[in-house]
């Protein structure tokens, strides 16, 4: 039956088969919904593809088992204790599948393609916590995928900018995730699916490849609308010249190639993936997207400021303890609280009385983590309010400042990615080391709202959720509307007044300075900046 699901009548209990453009599939029917795992979408990156832009899978004869969660990308361990190591079903190179949650009689329904954060550097599509059923459930069809992560998916090099037709490298597991949006609007409507409904969506990482896709021209139309959870709008390697203070991409490239002791591509080629991808990272290496021209046309908040993104609507936000999980981001701790003060007076200069106010010298540890906080993660969701506005886009943010026992007693509350498992409906899917979340009324009431203002967003562009406030538009006050997810969501206007004014202040005179990232230089690790009457 092309184009269309059955019922299987072999052996597996709850079989379904799809015929899609892609080829003939196997799945299974789990509690009502019909679940496809493990589904390629582009030809595995290995051998002579690996560090080569994503090819078409071929279309496969007979029909592909796809009961069983593909392996994720390989990738260097996690860090020791880490609340986001999850359980992953191995790891290998043959990684560019898919995972299809979908309603057993969907007729064009929307589409969510979620991807998972991680750094750039770990993760996968398999994690318990991404399981799309109770997405699914609510009418959308839910996709999740793997791409290319580390030195595998991020890496640029003259060498592999010489033999690539366009001149460029680096971007990789970018361009699988815009092979896998393809890959979507090929072949989604065979599940239910609508190609013309899809809302492309992600965590952290995750959440800088939706402001990636956004960006690229490349992904223009495979989408249309986005969801940006925690994401960081910070600046970028060019390929090939030193830009906001960073080191041309091909040139990181080919230090790392020196340190890891290979004399040319074949041979970084042969180096087993595993081995590779620890040497990589125990040399230094943190992968990042590359602006090349083409791919990435210029630094996202140039992209952004320009209004040459994707016009789509936004529902984007952060949460209140970000940092607290992340405390390797910190720089270290100045001495005293006037160590603090001397710091941030020598890298802000007149700005510094403006930042001392919103991050005192007394309370040293926790203006630390509230600044980092809102330099990457809350100034980004404000600037991405404002940007859709100039682009005729409603956006919808939120501050998730939400707690509960073991995270507060840990020191954890509303920490980075707390929100994930309240979208999902995965509270009892965390990672081993999360902070498990109490089975009691109050907490599914509050994973109930926030599933049901994300299925809304995906389904229409307008959050909305039975029973729970109005979710207002970022534009309906002039200093932008948020929901405040607390015990409840609750809209409030604003909900840290000058604090994202002023790191905008303070990236605008980097960025007119030139030779300064905006990234986690911050506080009493800021250098010093630059006198705006000397910058051009």
């Amino acid at each position: 039956m092309a184009g269309g699901v059955r019922n299987g009548q072999g052996p597996g209990d709850g079989e379904v088969r799809v015929n899609a453009p892609a080829g003939a599939l196997r799945g299974a029917r789990e509690n009502g919904l019909r679940v496809f795992k493990g589904v390629p979408y582009a030809r595995p990156p290995v051998g002579e593809y690996r560090w080569r832009p994503p090819a078409p899978m071929p279309i496969w004869a007979g029909v592909r088992d796809a009961t069983r969660f593909g392996p994720a990308c390989p990738q260097p361990p996690s860090r020791p204790g880490s609340l986001y190591a999850p359980a992953l079903p191995g790891q290998n190179e043959d990684c560019l599948t898919l995972n299809i949650w979908t309603p057993e009689e969907a007729r064009r329904a929307p589409v969510l393609v979620y991807l998972h954060g991680g750094a750039l550097n770990t993760g996968g599509a398999a994690e318990p916590m991404l399981d799309g059923a109770a997405l699914a459930r609510r009418g959308l069809v839910v996709v999740t995928l793997n791409y290319r992560l580390a030195v595998l998916g991020y890496l640029a090099h003259p060498a592999l900018s010489a033999e690539s037709p366009e001149g460029v490298s680096g971007n990789y597991g970018l361009l699988d995730q815009i092979a896998a949006l393809r890959w979507v609007r090929d072949n989604i409507s065979a599940f239910g699916g609508d190609p013309d409904s899809v809302t492309v969506a992600g965590e952290s990482a995750g959440a800088l490849s939706v402001l990636y896709l956004m960006a690229s021209p490349r992904a223009r139309g495979l989408f249309h609308r986005a969801v940006a959870q925690s994401a960081y709008l910070i600046s970028h390697p060019a390929l090939s010249r030193t830009e906001c203070g960073e080191p041309p991409a091909e040139e990181t490239g080919r230090r790392l190639v020196r340190a890891l002791g290979v004399r040319d591509l074949d041979a970084l080629r042969a180096l087993d993936a595993h081995t590779l991808t620890r040497a990589a990272a125990e040399a230094g290496y943190a992968p990042l997207g590359t602006v090349d021209g083409r791919v990435l046309p210029r630094q996202l908040l140039d992209v952004f400021e320009r209004g040459e993104q994707a016009p789509v609507p936004v529902l984007a936000g952060f949460n209140s303890g970000e940092v607290r999980s992340l405390r390797f981001l910190l720089p270290p701790a100045p001495a005293d609280a006037g160590a603090y003060e001397a710091a941030v007076r020598r890298g802000y200069g007149d700005l510094a009385a403006d930042f001392l106010r919103l991050y005192p010298a007394a309370d040293g540890e926790e203006s630390r983590l509230a600044a980092l906080r809102d330099a990457l993660y809350g100034w980004t969701a404000d600037r991405l309010g404002r940007a859709c506005g100039a682009v005729g886009q409603d956006a919808w943010l939120y501050l998730f400042d939400h707690g509960y026992p073991a995270a507060n007693e840990r020191g954890l509350h509303g920490f980075h990615a707390a929100e994930i498992p309240y979208v999902f409906g995965t509270a009892a899917r965390t990672t081993p080391l999360w902070p498990p979340i109490p089975d009691r009324e109050e907490e599914q009431r509050l994973s109930r709202a926030l599933g049901d203002y994300w299925a809304a967003f995906a389904r229409d562009g307008r959050p909305a959720a039975e029973g729970q406030p109005r979710w207002p538009a970022y534009a309906e006050h002039p200093r932008g509307r948020w929901l405040r997810v607390a015990a409840a969501p609750t809209p409030e206007v604003d909900p840290l007044p000058g604090h994202f004014a002023l790191h905008d202040t303070l990236v605008r005179r980097r960025r007119r300075a030139g030779d300064t990232p905006w990234n986690w230089n911050i506080g009493c690790a800021a250098p010093p900046l630059a006198d705006p009457s000397e910058t051009p």
